[in-house]
């Protein structure tokens, strides 16, 4: 299969899961709004998300993958699964502690992510009850991680990006649940929610779990031993700990200065929806697939062939992310009063969030660039280079989130994740440049420009369609009014947006249908 229709299969998978995310939000808004429960669960869910994303995505992305990648280029299947089952073992005992620690110290940890509650007694209590009982997904999502890389490494992305949607499906059971005990906006309907994302740790691990073991590749525990490839992996995932997860160290430092800041959590927590809708369909799909792809590559000695899936990784990300990050500065509002203007969710919250999505926006390409580069370095077993550029760019969003919020509030936050992104982004593409391992080709060279220009005009033929359809998003309009606006306005951008790009030549039709064939 090749790298374009690998990352069509897992954005394909990811859209529809990023779509029923869509609606989860939706209900989770018209349920609790962005007052102080949606605040609790929100901070409650990052949480173990962040600890998913450092033990788990970053971590074993950047370091287990290409071993194991390698093992079975060149040793077999059969010595690539007893390396897989020891890692499995290590990385569950670990997670057993590391669980039980937290979950007994989570007053104090909570103080910590989250030190604007302290004021507020109750709103403290109720965001450690829900983190306790939402951190047990730490420790089943990061097996799933595990799981997904063996599965990505034999190219069998399906499952692996398929599994988000059961989060979503239960999620949605979860506001049904709420909806028919008449909970309301209540402590009650957070315990629901809280108790809903642990299921849906279990619900994904027994779906990859299926999954593995239908490929040859089943992971069952033993006995954890320290043995030379635990340490190796345990070397290499120190750094990739910390910068795999960036992007979640970032929006965790951007919870806890937000939580000073009166109903500042769940406006982050809503434009960060928004954005992680082409983020995950594009960015981190051609990720997922771009590491293994990169590691066999790397294996066999063809280094221009690493070199050519790097660019072409980098034109479709820059391709898609371009128009999607202008078309969210365009139109956020009318997005927003669509998808999340109902219920408690008020005008006054989509007045307050809209420029937080255009700001979290101006960040996309370069969150979608991070995800190509990084790759690079990782398929050559570096991940100490990246982690150093990503400490350098957390310092940057912790002094920038600072000084920014005193000015801009919440937008502040949002604008300094953004910045502390292009600096990460611009470092890793820098150190590749220069190491020989990366070098923008002709074919990217001469479209690039063309990608832009065709962006912005659809940013404008986008602006210009909203002001021909104020009406529809205005106070007094209804739902279907504002839906049939909003279809329109996408509609129309993505249409106006492939036809400059084939006219501009940034990419035609026929190549946009030969890039997802074999």
């Amino acid at each position: 299969m090749s790298l374009l229709k690998s990352a069509a299969t897992v954005g394909g998978l990811t859209l529809v899961s990023r779509l029923l995310g869509f609606l989860r939000d939706q209900l989770i808004a018209f349920t609790l709004g962005t007052g102080p429960v949606a605040e609790a669960f929100f901070v409650a869910q990052r949480f173990p998300n962040l600890f998913r994303a450092l033990f788990a995505e970053g971590a074993f992305n950047s370091a287990f993958v290409p071993q194991f990648a390698r093992r079975i280029e060149g040793e077999g299947q059969s010595a690539a699964h007893r390396f897989a089952t020891e890692i499995f073992s290590a990385l569950l005992a670990w997670l057993l502690v590391f669980t039980a620690l937290s979950m007994i110290a989570m007053p104090w940890l909570i103080y910590v992510i989250a030190p604007g509650f302290s004021e507020e007694a109750q709103k403290l209590q109720l965001t450690i009850d829900l983190t306790r009982i939402c951190f047990p997904y730490l420790l089943f999502m990061s097996l799933t991680a595990l799981q997904s890389g063996v599965l990505n490494s034999l190219n069998r992305f399906t499952a692996a990006a398929a599994a988000p949607i059961l989060l979503n499906i239960v999620m949605i059971g979860s506001n049904i649940l709420a909806w028919a005990l008449g909970t309301g906006n209540s402590a009650a309907t957070g315990y629901i929610f809280a108790w809903g994302v642990s299921l849906a740790g279990v619900a994904q691990f027994l779906l990859l779990a299926i999954a593995c073991k239908r490929t040859g590749m089943p992971l069952f525990p033993k006995w954890p031993t320290f043995s030379p490839d635990v340490k190796k992996v345990l070397a290499l995932s120190v750094p990739g700990i910390i910068s795999g997860g960036i992007m979640q160290i970032n929006l965790l430092i951007a919870t806890v200065i937000a939580t000073s800041l009166d109903r500042a959590v769940a406006y982050l927590y809503y434009a960060d929806r928004l954005y992680q809708l082409p983020l995950g369909v594009i960015g981190v799909a051609i990720g997922v697939v771009l590491l293994p792809d990169l590691s066999r590559k790397l294996r066999a000695g063809d280094n221009q062939a690493a070199l050519n899936s790097q660019n072409r990784a980098l034109e479709l990300s820059l391709f898609l992310t371009i128009p999607a990050a202008i078309a969210l500065m365009a139109i956020p509002a009318p997005i927003l009063h669509t998808v999340f203007e109902h219920g408690a969710f008020t005008a006054a919250d989509t007045l307050a969030v809209a420029p937080t999505v255009l700001a979290f926006a101006a960040g996309l390409p370069a969150f979608a660039m991070t995800k190509v580069f990084q790759p690079g370095f990782y398929a050559r077993e570096d991940t100490k280079t990246p982690m150093r550029f990503a400490i350098i760019s957390v310092v940057i969003n912790i002094v920038a989130s600072l000084l920014l919020s005193r000015w801009y509030g919440h937008v502040g936050i949002a604008m300094a994740t953004s910045l502390a992104a292009w600096a990460n982004a611009i470092l890793l593409a820098i150190s590749l440049t220069r190491r020989g391992h990366y070098q923008m080709d002709g074919r990217l060279k001469a479209r690039l420009p063309r990608i832009l220009v065709s962006g912005v005009l659809m940013g404008l033929l986008l602006l210009l369609g909203l002001w021909l359809l104020t009406e529809n998003f205005t106070a007094t309009a209804s739902f279907i009014s504002s839906l049939w606006g909003l279809v329109v306005l996408v509609a129309g951008g993505i249409a106006g947006y492939f036809a400059l790009a084939h006219v501009s030549g940034a990419m035609t039709l026929a190549e946009m249908r030969a890039a997802l064939k074999r």
